[in-house]
This record gives C-alpha cells, structure tokens and sequence, in this order.
C-alpha cells in the first residue's frame, strides 16, 4: 500500500494543539519529522502521508475527501456540520467553549442578560469565530420563539451576512474576540484553558457552551475502502493505546502466600492478574494493569500484605479486541 492513490492522508492541527498533537503521536510511537520547516513533514510509517492544517480546515477537508483522517477539536466538528466519522476522543488539548461578558453586567446569567436587551428591544453583540453554535445556542433559548418567531440570529462576516434577525447579531472575530466589549461586542464566545486571559480584559465567563478535546475524524469514503480501512485501524490502534496508557499503570507486587487469596478478596479491582511463583516457594509475584487513581487506594492494603510494589506507567495499552470489533463493523 505505498502508492500515492492508496496513501491514508492524515491531517495534523496547527496552533493551539500542535505541540500536544506531535506529542500525543511520540508516546503513540510514531516519529515525525520536519514539522517545523514544513507543512508536509515525514513519519516513520510509509503507508501515511501527513500534512498540517488549521484546525478549523481540518473537518470540511476530511468531510470533501481531501484527507482520509484528521485531528481536530471536537468544538470544530460542531462547528463546521462536516459530515465526517468521529472515530476516536484523543483525550488532550481540553478546554472550555465559554460565554463571557464584561464584569459590570455579570451578576446574572446570560439567558437572563438576553432577555433584558430583547425586552427593551436593544440589539445583542456576540463577538465569535463560532457562528454556529453561537446561533444554535440563542435559538435554543426557551423564550427566543416568544421574541422572535423562526427568524434566524444574524451572522455578520466581511463577506456576506445571513439571518434576519438584528437584535441577536453575531458577528465573526478573527483571533483577540477577548478585546471586543464593550465597544464592540456586548459578549464573547471562546475557547478558554484557565480563564486568565478574560479575567486580564476585564471579562467573565458566566456559561460554559461545551467541553472540547482533540478527536480523530475520518473522511467516510475512506472507511469504505478496504486497503485504507485496515490501516486506519492500525492507526487507531496507537492511539487508543496511548490514550488507555495514560489512564493506567502495571504493578509488580510480592505477596507471601499466607497473604495472597488475602490481597485478591481486598482488592477486586486486581482483575485477572497474573499470579507467578518465585523463586522462594512461599512467595509469589502478582502482576497487573490498575487505574491510576486506585493505586492511592490500594495502598494502604499493599503496605500491610505485600511487599516490593514495582510500580511502571505503560506507554500504551492497545484494546486490540476493541479495535477489531470495530473493523469487523460492530461498533457503536
């Protein structure tokens, strides 16, 4: 599969979630080179051609075919309406797609803020790179219809303006949304990490929209093509197991045997470990895969009962049944 035609074309996200997206791809253990010279950079699996968009690209370019996968935020899938697969939550670059408005007005929730400039007929100035969901979420507004009808929020760009509805103008922000208000926006919408940057222009979030990670999306065409397919689930694969790695840990403990059905009966979360004699015929060595937040749980057992805790953090765990399942076209 090294033809260019059967190539799986894989979209890497500039900006915010690129340092986290080449990352994510090391501890999945895939090598990639050249990317800060160039939007075509190398990786060590011949059968994928990577280039870098913009994430906000990413969704319309796989929905078209112009790429069979990508990496995007889960706020831009929403966003674009692409008609793309979401195969897999990555996990990273977490943030908070959040309404904001200046401090002096917000003692009240925004839906009550919407209805104040509504019931005095005054227009409401969102400042956004959202349009849509900026637009979905006031006509989702239970009294918008009592206002409104069905007349659509107006959203308002360089180019073209569409909408009927003047007193609920959205208008697209090019990066900064934050310096908008009050001059020129009444409230943002944007994507927020810890808030400091609102917080330093005089802002406040007063509702959250979404929650938005990284996600793997794929371009439907290309799950039909059965050469691509598999390698689309070899890639799925590496992910998945970086994603599970980072959840969870393998311990090697020593147990007595007076103390090991003991350890098993306290700590049923030890599924199926593997149980192996050591070289002492009255000790045995207990290995297996933990979440990582029962280990401060555990401890306190393992204290009295074991001893010698190993304790390793997993680069990747791959969910080879899972993964399979999906390929054979059972999945969810």
């Amino acid at each position: 599969m090294n033809s260019e035609e059967e190539l799986v074309k894989l979209a890497l996200p500039k900006g915010s979630l690129e340092k986290a997206t080449f990352a994510f791809f090391e501890r999945s253990g895939y090598k990639i080179r050249g990317q800060d010279r160039t939007y075509r950079p190398q990786i060590n699996d011949p059968d994928i051609e990577i280039k870098i968009l913009r994430p906000q690209e990413i969704p319309q370019f796989v929905a078209e075919g112009d790429q069979d996968l990508g990496i995007t935020g889960s706020d831009w899938i929403k966003e674009t309406r692409a008609n793309i697969r979401k195969l897999l939550d990555l996990e990273y670059g977490a943030v908070r797609l959040v309404m904001a408005v200046p401090k002096t007005i917000a003692d009240k929730p925004f839906q009550e803020i919407c209805r104040g400039y509504w019931e005095s007929s005054r227009k409401l100035r969102i400042s956004t790179e959202y349009l849509n969901i900026a637009s979905d979420y006031l006509t989702s507004l239970p009294f918008y219809s009592d206002f409104f009808g069905k007349k659509s929020p107006k959203q308002i760009t360089p180019w073209w303006t569409k909408g009927e509805n003047d007193l609920a103008s959205i208008y697209l922000s090019f990066g900064a949304t934050e310096a908008k208000p009050p001059e020129d926006a009444d409230a943002i919408m944007d994507v927020v990490e810890t808030g400091t940057t609102l917080e330093q222009n005089g802002l406040v979030p007063i509702e959250t929209i979404m929650r938005s990670t990284a996600s793997l999306v794929a371009y439907p065409g290309a799950l039909q093509d059965s050469r691509k397919r598999e390698k689309i689930l070899d890639i799925m694969s590496m992910l998945k197991g970086a994603v599970e790695g980072s959840k969870k840990l393998h311990i090697f403990v020593n147990v007595h045997k007076d103390n090991l059905e003991k350890l098993i009966a306290a700590l049923p979360a030890l599924r199926n470990p593997t149980i192996s004699k050591l070289s002492d015929p009255d000790w045995y060595s207990v290995n297996t895969i933990i979440d990582k937040d029962f280990l401060i749980k555990a401890l306190p057992v393992f204290r009295k009962l074991s001893q010698g805790l190993v304790v390793h953090e997993p680069r990747q765990i791959l969910p080879l049944e899972e993964i399979e399942s999906f390929g054979n076209g059972s999945e969810s």
